[in-house]
């Protein structure tokens, strides 16, 4: 197989929850202290080195480094200390679910203090990190969307599906303004535009909802995507090469049983409904032709090294199908808490162990040895060298092992 360079230097790739949102009756939020990342940077960034994974999402904290328009970037200086160190390239997450207090995301000022804090951002980050550089502007608008313009969840706290699609086409108009301004520092920035890939099926005893479970699943999953691409609302100017590279999120609750009133419900693995990760793969990939990663995926508990296995081989699936795809994500790197309960979700590479006042980081050893399987199988580094960004990842080997094993998608997500 001739090599054929990726976009990453590894394969791997991982992530730190680091959502900032404004939460129903409880304030501002700040995961990356909850789960004491601040703390233990250099541990996790070190974590991430010895398991082969040179790439990470980092969250920029829009609310905390933007007072009034003017920037303060000196609280990444840790972090980027770190990534250094451990030579990890960082995906920075501009906007993830937070904005500053005293912006409303419906107003015209929102586009234009994300449009000049994602400038100020890059201005920041660019010459302290060593490239290629990625950003993804706003983590999620879909979801982004819902959570805040619908379901009440997280500011600006609305509740109708009216107030969700204006939300929806103010987040994209920003996001397309960030890489406007992202790319006149650094023209070679990649983009990386991450949002939940689903299935939304209607109720066994509610045929009448089909055509509304088919719309969320085949329009509204893609409607954010279409603007970035330029396929809708041409007046906000998007491109395929400001969609540039496709994240798409993949979870088992992302196959869900639709609700008139949503959340929807997550289908159980056994369900007959459910449709085989690669076909959900190959779709959205022949919908924009672009190169793709999956931009998070874990498993829950006991279940983290099957699910990592399903995941890679339903990717390689899609891979013998030509789909593009440079990376697997597995998000988060440690574990998070339940955004509604605070219970620890245990989906992390590594568990968080409440001791002596700290968070211990607590490797969950069958989703490593999963993790190290698959790096094996493809080809794949199990540990950093001196330059791991050198070599970029050597997409022939991926499609190798594709073809050497012949995967076939299914409808097993147990």
């Amino acid at each position: 197989m001739a090599a054929r360079s990726g976009i990453f230097p590894t394969f791997f790739l991982s992530g730190f929850e680091c959502s900032t949102f404004v939460w129903k009756g409880r304030g501002r939020r700040d995961l990356v202290a909850e789960t004491a990342h601040a703390d233990h940077v250099d541990e996790d960034y070190k974590l991430l080195r010895s398991l082969g994974i040179a790439v990470a999402r980092q969250g920029i904290p829009w609310p905390f480094v933007d007072r009034n328009g003017r920037h303060d970037f000196s609280r990444l200086d840790p972090f980027i200390a770190a990534m250094n160190r451990h030579q990890i390239l960082p995906i920075w997450d501009l906007c993830h679910y937070g904005y500053p207090d005293d912006l409303d995301p419906f107003g015209a000022e929102f586009t234009q203090r994300f449009e000049s804090y994602a400038r100020a951002a890059a201005e920041y980050v660019v010459p302290r990190i060593r490239g290629p550089h990625f950003f993804t502007p706003i983590n999620e608008i879909t979801f982004f969307a819902y959570m805040g313009g619908e379901w009440g969840w997280t500011a600006p706290f609305c509740t109708t599906d009216e107030d969700r699609r204006n939300l929806r086409l103010a987040l994209c108009k920003a996001d397309i303004a960030a890489v406007r301004a992202i790319r006149a520092v650094d023209p070679e920035a990649r983009m990386v535009h991450i949002d939940p890939l689903i299935l939304v099926v209607p109720p066994r005893d509610r045929p009448d909802l089909a055509d509304d479970a088919e719309r969320e699943t085949f329009e509204d999953t893609f409607y954010a995507w279409d603007v970035i691409a330029g396929r809708r609302h041409p007046e906000l100017v998007g491109s395929p090469e400001i969609l540039d590279i496709v994240g798409v999120n993949c979870y088992s609750f992302g196959q869900m049983e639709y609700r008139e009133h949503g959340p929807h419900a997550s289908l159980s693995p056994n369900d007959d409904r459910i449709r085989p990760l690669g076909d959900l793969l190959a779709h959205a990939f022949e919908r924009y032709r672009r190169p793709m990663v999956i931009g998070e995926t874990s498993g829950l508990g006991q279940g983290r090294a099957d699910w990592l296995c399903d995941i890679v081989q339903e990717s390689l699936a899609a891979v013998l199908r030509g789909i593009d795809l440079h990376g697997v994500c597995l998000f988060p790197a440690v574990d998070m808490p339940n955004w509604h309960t605070g219970e620890w979700l245990h989906n992390g590479i590594c568990d968080l162990v409440e001791e002596d006042g700290d968070l211990k980081r607590v490797p969950f050893q069958p989703y490593v040895d999963e993790l190290r399987r698959w790096q094996k199988r493809l080809n794949r580094v199990t540990e950093l060298d001196e330059d791991p960004f050198s070599d970029p990842v050597d997409l022939g080997d991926i499609v190798a092992a594709a073809e050497r094993m012949q995967l076939k998608s299914d409808k097993d997500w147990s």
